[in-house]
């Protein structure tokens, strides 16, 4: 007889509700988990507001996780009650991306909470190459690893850094954490975004070289603080189309944009100007083993602002209330926590 336990799922658009699902039991080679924190991020308030391009519904959310060890197999490194997170990306391992070293862009990628039922719920098994020791870390840190891996991996793909002039465009989470790993791996950062007030907010948080306001005086305050040069990379992580076409004017000549968001729509530039520059584009998407042993180990040396990251709380019984509520205003939110056991 299985057991149950309580889960969020968003049926449709604008549904979400704590529903009861059968506690999962734990197959050959994966590891079973008692989730105790999971992130809200970006791509749960678009699955509730159906603006995700890759999900249907209904969907178990979450993917931002911590918790501890229930059961391990046999012969695992794993062990009951050890804290760990989850790298939410279960890859083929055997389709083109895969065999070169890309599993984040798996083929047929199942990410948890996105393609498959997540992890906001109380428990979840995982495969164990899916699993990673967080030695060190507290759970709400451990919970943060994905979300700033997702900034780690996107800096990781924009090269040589250090030293360079770089523009995040977008203060949410994935622009805070990317703007955090750039500052880390040793580049002058400059936030932009729309909102005046979560720019004051990210500046408090983060060590920044400057922000700037996306107003239509945008491009011109770019020019302003580059001697007209542009910056020698640019990440757009809004997931919004006119600031990502936007951005392609704000890159230096021979500079690199990345994509650290994703929309439903089509982006359009001017080729013209795109050769001119000699621009480089990337996608970023997800994160690999490295990046998230990067940030364990950044997390570690106190190198990430975790505490000051975590602006609010809510607990499974309250989720349903709450998430809502921060979709329509997310006023003074960088990361939402959800404390389940």
């Amino acid at each position: 007889m299985s057991h149950q336990m309580r889960a969020v799922v968003v049926g449709a658009p604008g549904q979400i509700e704590l529903a009861r699902r059968d506690q999962p039991q734990r197959g050959e080679g994966e590891v079973l988990i008692r989730i105790r924190r999971a992130g809200i991020c970006g791509t749960d308030f678009h699955i509730y507001a159906g603006l995700h391009p890759f999900l249907t519904y209904p969907r178990l959310i979450g993917h931002e996780l911590s918790g501890t060890v229930e059961a391990a197999p046999p012969d695992s490194a794993f062990t009951p009650g050890q804290i760990v997170t989850i790298l939410p990306y279960i890859a083929c391992g055997t389709c083109h991306a895969c065999t070169n070293g890309k599993p984040n862009c798996c083929m047929a990628i199942a990410v948890l909470g996105v393609h498959k039922d997540g992890g906001m719920c109380e428990y979840l098994a995982v495969p164990e190459a899916n699993v990673m020791a967080v030695e060190g870390l507290t759970l709400d840190q451990a919970a943060t690893v994905e979300f700033l891996a997702i900034g780690a991996h996107a800096v990781r793909r924009a090269g040589a850094i250090t030293g360079r002039r770089v523009l995040v465009v977008g203060a949410g989470p994935i622009g805070l954490a990317v703007a955090i790993m750039a500052g880390i791996t040793g580049a002058a950062v400059t936030l932009a975004d729309t909102d005046a007030g979560r720019l004051t907010l990210a500046a408090a948080t983060t060590p920044l070289a400057g922000t700037l306001l996306a107003d239509s005086g945008f491009a011109a305050a770019v020019a302003m603080a580059t001697a007209g040069d542009g910056f020698d990379l640019v990440f757009d992580a809004t997931g919004n189309r006119a600031s990502m076409e936007r951005g392609f004017g704000l890159v230096a000549h021979g500079g690199t944009y990345v994509f650290a968001g994703l929309i439903k729509d089509d982006i359009t530039f001017a080729d013209s100007e795109f050769h001119k520059r000699e621009v480089t584009l990337m996608a970023s998407r997800n994160a690999t083993v490295d990046d998230f042993a990067h940030v364990i180990a950044s997390i570690r040396s106190g190198a990430v602002p975790v505490d000051r990251l975590l602006t609010h709380r809510t607990a499974l019984d309250r989720i349903v209330a709450d998430l809502p509520r921060w979709a329509k205003d997310r006023t003074g939110l960088i990361k939402a926590l959800v404390e389940i056991a």
